[in-house]
């Protein structure tokens, strides 16, 4: 069997033999996770196991003559081209069918139930108060979830989980997904109906070309004022230019945001949604670390390199 070459600039500092099942099959380079190392040396590889730091753009497809695969840890994939991926014939693996792999992974859920709290009790802010000596407890009055409205767009694996505690909470759980589904304790609803009667709204959907954008400000414009809206999926699902607006106005009253728009930008300091942050506790952002657990990276790295290894070994012909 031939050796293929694996170019990897994914993290696997949690588990360095993260990747031991691929290694015996394959001959395995670490690099580090920045562009131009991987525009300089991809050329030379069969495969990519990736990094979701940096962008597997057009323009790095564009030299990888030899890559065959391309490997990510994760669910989203828009940190790869995968259109023109698909036009170069090159296959992606990726964790989004995985689902009992999946269901392992509370992550991302928990840390939007964290998000949410840190907005309604303005946690961040008043850590920084409090650290100082200011004890300001009548300038971070918040609200309780008792009998409040979570609505959850996108009733898949992680809105499923948000909304198991959205029950523990007491809170009135509805949901709009496209598929019809039957989920314990929540009611599913139109997405109209979900926006005007949501106290806050929960965003669990996958990034497409379709729904970039998709939270505007027409939708916004439809829910409850004093909304709190929550957003661990991708960071262009929603109309930032229109976020910020409803943010100054009021209509929005918090958002608890894991992910931006333009993560992969070099100078974070001045994206419009940071510079706000730095001004007002009512925005509360975190740097895309909501599935970033011990066990959902370390399973999912292990988990892939065996799944990267069994592609090759399928390639080549052997049993």
């Amino acid at each position: 069997m031939r050796r293929w070459k694996v170019f990897c600039n994914d993290d696997l500092s949690l588990k360095k033999d993260a990747l031991k099942e691929l290694e015996l099959i394959s001959d395995v380079s670490y690099y580090p996770a920045i562009k131009d190392v991987l525009l300089e040396n991809i050329h030379h590889y069969d495969a990519y196991y990736a990094s979701a730091h940096v962008q597997t753009s057009r323009e790095v497809l564009e030299i990888a003559r030899n890559l065959r695969v391309i490997a990510t840890p994760s669910t989203g994939t828009d940190h790869i081209d995968i259109k023109y991926a698909k036009e170069k014939n090159i296959d992606v693996i990726q964790l989004t069918k995985e689902i009992d792999l999946l269901n392992e992974f509370t992550a991302t859920a928990e840390h939007a139930w964290g998000l949410l709290l840190a907005c309604i009790r303005k946690l961040p802010a008043a850590f920084d108060c409090a650290k100082n000596g200011y004890w300001a407890r009548q300038r971070f009055t918040g609200f309780q979830l008792y009998k409040k409205t979570l609505g959850i767009i996108g009733l898949g694996r992680l809105g499923t989980m948000m909304a198991s505690f959205g029950n523990g909470f007491n809170m009135n759980v509805i949901g709009y997904d496209i598929v019809k589904k039957n989920i314990n304790g929540v009611n599913q609803v139109s997405l109209d109906e979900l926006l005007k009667s949501s106290d806050v709204i929960s965003l669990h959907i996958h990034f497409t070309d379709d729904n970039r954008g998709f939270i505007s400000n027409e939708l916004f414009k439809k829910m409850k004022r004093s909304v709190v809206l929550i957003n661990t999926s991708r960071g262009g699902i929603i109309d930032e230019d229109a976020l910020l607006e409803n943010l100054y106005s009021g209509h929005v009253s918090a958002a608890g945001l894991d992910v931006i728009n333009g993560e992969w930008d070099k100078n974070l300091y001045d994206h419009p949604l940071i510079e706000y942050s730095r001004k007002y506790d009512n925005l509360v952002i975190s740097p895309h670390i909501a599935g970033a657990t011990v066990e959902s990276i370390v399973g999912a790295r292990v988990f892939l390199a065996k799944k990267l290894a069994d592609y090759i070994i399928q390639k080549e012909n052997i049993i």
